[in-house]
């Protein structure tokens, strides 16, 4: 049914169930798995005129960001391989993450997209926002949202 499931990680313990249950169903599917963590860039915005930050430092911090994304997709990578699952290890730089969800299941050629759901409510999702809703509401393929 499926052939290639995009998984996305915030290194969340919410988002580590949804890893499993992603190399699970592609174990079960025999289908290919992209593990895939989004990293946001340095909110430079926040500060402006307020704190001038070196750009040796914002980019040290993106580098660190960068490198600790992919450790979480390696070890999904890892994990799926155990399984005998054919994975890939796929980071991302983007502000906007859901948008960058959405080009990576596209870019990857993924038929099902599968993402934790953090299952804020009130004022949280107002002003946090949800990855996962946007995801669901501009995605052209499936999404298995899991809490």
């Amino acid at each position: 049914m499926y052939q290639r499931i995009l998984v996305t990680t915030d290194g969340s313990p919410l988002s580590e169930k949804a890893v499993a249950s992603a190399i699970e169903l592609a174990a079960l599917m025999h289908a290919q798995l992209v593990a895939l963590n989004v990293v946001p860039r340095y909110p430079q915005s926040y500060f402006e005129g307020a704190l001038s930050l070196d750009p040796q430092d914002i980019a040290r911090v993106e580098a660190q960001w960068s490198e600790q994304a992919q450790a979480v997709v390696d070890a999904i990578k890892a994990s799926a391989a155990a399984r005998g699952v054919v994975a890939r290890a796929v980071t991302s730089r983007a502000d906007l993450v859901a948008e960058a969800v959405i080009a990576a299941a596209k870019k990857y050629d993924c038929d099902l997209i599968v993402m934790a759901s953090h299952g804020r409510r009130g004022i949280q999702r107002v002003l946090l926002g949800s990855e996962t809703q946007h995801v669901l509401t501009h995605s052209h393929i499936p999404v298995l949202v899991l809490r």
